[in-house]
C-alpha cells in the first residue's frame, strides 16, 4: 500500500527508501526471515524468494516489510513481516478498502447521496 506523505515521518530516516529504514528496520527483519517470505494467516505457508520468481504467480518476488497491525509507528520485531507482493497486497486488502471508500466519500462532498449507504438521514 502506498504510504501517505503525512506518515513518512513515522519511519527512520523519513522514507522506506532512507539509508536509516534499510539499515536500522529492513535488513534484521530480512534477515530473521531468511530472505523469504514469512506468510500471513491467509497464506501461513508462502516462503517465496527474494529475487525469484514466486512458487505459484511466477513473478519475480520482492520482499516488504509489512506493519501486521497497520501502525506505523509500531516498527517493533513481532509486528514487522517480510512478505511477498501476493501476501502483502492481500493482508493490505481491507485496509485499502476503507481507505479507499473513505477518499471516494470525501471526494463525493457532504450532503451527496451514497448509493451503498446503510442509511439515508
Amino acid at each position: 500500500m502506498p504510504i501517505a506523505a503525512e506518515k513518512l515521518v513515522f519511519y527512520p530516516g523519513g522514507s522506506i527508501r532512507s539509508v536509516e529504514w534499510r539499515r536500522e528496520v529492513r535488513a534484521p527483519v530480512l534477515a530473521r526471515a531468511g530472505n523469504r517470505c514469512e506468510g500471513t494467516p491467509q497464506h501461513p505457508s508462502c516462503r517465496a524468494e527474494n529475487g525469484k520468481p514466486h512458487p505459484d504467480t511466477g513473478s519475480i518476488v520482492v520482499l516488504t516489510v509489512a506493519h501486521m497491525d497497520q501502525d506505523v509507528v509500531d516498527h517493533s520485531d513481532k509486528n514487522l513481516r517480510a512478505l511477498c507482493q501476493r501476501c502483502h497486497n492481500h493482508w493490505d486488502q481491507v485496509p485499502r478498502t476503507r481507505n479507499a471508500i473513505r477518499t471516494r466519500a470525501r471526494k463525493r462532498g457532504v450532503g451527496t447521496l451514497d448509493l451503498f449507504c446503510e442509511e439515508v438521514r
